[in-house]
């Protein structure tokens, strides 16, 4: 939809909240998070969520933007430590080569990692770009 604007119309500036909330756990098409302050438990669905929680774990903080109570967004912690589930052994000596490979981690989603990161490994990622930091 397109329209134009004069310049002497105003806009109403939109109230966005950002609320802390800790997620819980996904049940079938919902996903639920709750308030720490208020104890208050809220579902939302698959379609407001979309890829946001693929690097979040049960219990982690997340933040929930509304606007006129309505979740439209959720944004998880920009950097987060999961632990590798699995990926392709690694090799001595791989490591100045710069290729990678594939890993899945604990959440069970894939990031390509560095050939010298191995299973049980603990790695940070971004979560903005789904890549691989540092190993921690």
């Amino acid at each position: 939809m397109e329209k134009t604007f004069r310049p002497v119309d105003k806009c109403p500036q939109a109230r966005i909240d950002r609320k802390d909330m800790q997620y819980l756990y996904s049940d079938g098409d919902l996903f639920y998070f709750m308030d720490v302050e208020t104890y208050e438990q809220i579902p939302i669905g698959t379609a407001t969520i979309g890829d946001a929680l693929k690097f979040v774990k049960d219990n982690e903080m997340v933040k929930i933007c509304s606007y006129n109570g309505e979740v439209f967004a959720v944004e998880p912690p920009l950097f987060v430590e999961l632990e590798i589930s699995e990926t392709e052994p690694g090799v001595k000596g791989d490591t100045a080569t710069g290729a990678t490979k594939p890993a899945t981690v604990e959440t069970g989603a894939t990031v390509y990692v560095p050939l010298f990161v191995n299973q049980g490994d603990t790695i940070k990622i971004d979560t903005r770009t789904g890549e691989y930091l540092s190993r921690v």
